[in-house]
Formats: structure tokens, C-alpha cells, sequence
């Protein structure tokens, strides 16, 4: 116990303890992301020092328009998106019970995908852009729902979720296809910079937007993890202790298909955050839940930060889209935990 530091209200009927072990990693991960995030500010087309970025960001120096109204937001944005990647993907594997889950392999990015290029296709232009995340929301939670139903018999087997998931994340891409297909040139060739997961083109405008999805969700995920903590020695015992089981597993899936769709709605498809993030998180901190939310949401926005640095500087003056380096980074560690867990 001596390694556990407790956290508890005055009137103690609330407290909860931290591992030492995970107070060190998170701070650890923590001043890691700033200076991944100063070193991402500091390179582009043009250099900019690290010193003069710390000296513009604590008002200094006069604010610089390429640090401020260019790199900062897009920066800023990309490891929002990879935090909110993050813990979705945490949160599927934790309920599921299934090391394979991840918003884009079980087809709920896809279905995000497909609520945000039929608000493009269909709707851009005549209502604000403001109400894409909703839209990409309400795709995710109705491919999710799909999902489920199907892969329901008399329970849910993982094996057989991850592969209703797959084909169904198939569909939704060929609808995608279609709708692109059918659609005009202009409408055509932002669908497809969006579907490959870019962050091009971010303002403080989408900054503002996906915040709130980062500041009610990631905490209120943090509350509930006790729960997620005991439904793991099954729903049985979980019932036996008080949870609510079938609510808090509906709550933590809108909580996961909200993060996962405000994030497909701001960055496109970007895939295997979700997978790669948690799994790195537990060979870090083990297997608590509550200590791998802050862990999965540090990786997966210092992956996502990473991989649009490379993106946007390794083949100036080409802008790649970040999500091509996930995936090549996703792929063979997919097919590797695919091979590992065979026998599910």
C-alpha cells in the first residue's frame, strides 16, 4: 500500500488512489508532449527556435503569424484528436474485453466517416459547418448500434465483433465511395483529403470546437473507471459490488462514440490511434483503467502530433495527409495483435 498515494474529499465520502507508479509515468508523458509539441512548432518550411516559441507563447516577444495563426492550432488540434483517439479506443477495449477493439477497426470511425461526407456532400453550404461533429456523432453511434445488434447472439463473442465490425466498416466505405463518386469535383476533393485523416486547413475555430468534447468527456471517463475496474472481474461480480453494469457499459460507448466521431469529424480518418495508444499505455502502467485514460490520451496525441510533423515536412512543399503514417504504423502492429490473439 505504501506505493498508493490517496486522493479523498474532507468528509471522505469520496477517495480514490494513484499508483506512484503512474503519477511518475503521466508527468513523464506530460513533459515529453510539450516538447514534442515545441519541437513540432519549431520545424516547416521555415525554422523557428524553440526558445523564441516559449518566449512568443508566454507573450514576450510580439506573437509571430506563421507560430500563431498557422502552426499553433494545427498542432494544438492534432493532439486533441489523438488524445480523444486515445481513450476511445481504451474505453472499447475495456468494455469489450478485447485487445483488437479500436474506433476504426470495429467500424466506428467508419461510421463517422460516412455521417461527415454525407454532411458534406448533402448539407455544406446550407447549414454551418459548426454541426459536422454532430453529424459525424450520429453516424458513429448509428454504425455502432448496427454493429452490436448483428454481432449479438446470445452474447457477443470479440472475435465476432471485430469481424461484423470490419465488414460493416466495409459497407460504410463504399457508401462513402459513392456519394463521392456521384458528387462535383470541388466537393470530391475535399471528401477525399478528409477521408485519409488530414489536418490541414485548421484554424482556432476548430481548436474551440473539439475542446469541449476533450474537457466533458476525458474527465467524465476518469469518474466512471472504477466501474470499468470491476465490471473486469465480470458482470457477475461487477453487479454483486453495486454497478450499474448495462448502463455504465451504454454510457462508456456514447462516451467512446462521441470521442471517436468528434475526432473523425475535426481530422478525418485517422486510423489505429485508438488501437496502438491503450497498448502502449498498459506496458507503461499495467492494467488500470483509471491510470490508462491520462497514459492513452498523452500517446495518442504525441502520435498523432508526430505523424502529421513528418506529414507536413518530410516531402515540402507536399502537405501529406497524417493519416497515412498511422496506418503504415498501425497496420503490421494490427495484423501482429491479430496473429497473437488467434486463439480468442
Amino acid at each position: 500500500m505504501g506505493k498508493h498515494i490517496t486522493f479523498k474529499n474532507k468528509s471522505e465520502t469520496y477517495s480514490f488512489q494513484i499508483h506512484s507508479k503512474t503519477i511518475g509515468t503521466v508527468i513523464i508523458l506530460g513533459c515529453l508532449s510539450i516538447a514534442i509539441l515545441i519541437i513540432s512548432l519549431s520545424i516547416g518550411s521555415s525554422f523557428i527556435s524553440p526558445w523564441t516559441i516559449i518566449k512568443d507563447l508566454i507573450g514576450v516577444v510580439e506573437p509571430d503569424f506563421i507560430l500563431n495563426q498557422l502552426r499553433l492550432p494545427r498542432v494544438l488540434l492534432a493532439f486533441m484528436v489523438g488524445a480523444a483517439l486515445g481513450v476511445a479506443g481504451a474505453i472499447l477495449q475495456a468494455i469489450i474485453r478485447n485487445p483488437l477493439a479500436s474506433p476504426d477497426i470495429i467500424g466506428i470511425t467508419a461510421g463517422a466517416s460516412a455521417g461527415a461526407i454525407i454532411f458534406i456532400v448533402v448539407f455544406l453550404g446550407t447549414i454551418s459547418v459548426a454541426f459536422m461533429p454532430l453529424a459525424a456523432i450520429f453516424g458513429a453511434l448509428l454504425v455502432a448500434s448496427v454493429i452490436y445488434l448483428l454481432a449479438w447472439n446470445n452474447g457477443v463473442t470479440p472475435i465476432r465483433l471485430v469481424l461484423i465490425g470490419i465488414g460493416v466498416a466495409a459497407a460504410m466505405k463504399a457508401i462513402v465511395m459513392m456519394m463521392i463518386v456521384l458528387s462535383n469535383t470541388a466537393v470530391t476533393t475535399k471528401a477525399y483529403l478528409w477521408l485519409t485523416g488530414s489536418l490541414y486547413g485548421s484554424n482556432w475555430g476548430h481548436v474551440f470546437a473539439m475542446l469541449p468534447f476533450i474537457l466533458i468527456f476525458i474527465p467524465l471517463t476518469c469518474i466512471l473507471a472504477r466501474s470499468v475496474s470491476a465490471k473486469e472481474l465480470g458482470d457477475d461480480i461487477a453487479v454483486g459490488l453495486g454497478v450499474k453494469v448495462q448502463s455504465r457499459r451504454f454510457t462508456l460507448l456514447l462516451i467512446s462514440v462521441a470521442l471517436a466521431g468528434s475526432a473523425a469529424a475535426f481530422a478525418g480518418g485517422i486510423e489505429f490511434v485508438g488501437l496502438i495508444a491503450p497498448h502502449i499505455g498498459r506496458m507503461l502502467i499495467g492494467r488500470s483503467f483509471a491510470a490508462l485514460i491520462p497514459v492513452s490520451a498523452l500517446i495518442g496525441g504525441m502520435i498523432v502530433v508526430l505523424a502529421d510533423l513528418v506529414a507536413r515536412t518530410a516531402f515540402l512543399p507536399l502537405d501529406i495527409p497524417a493519416g497515412v503514417f498511422t496506418a503504415a504504423i498501425g497496420a503490421p502492429f494490427f495484423i501482429y495483435l491479430l496473429f497473437r490473439n488467434r486463439n480468442i
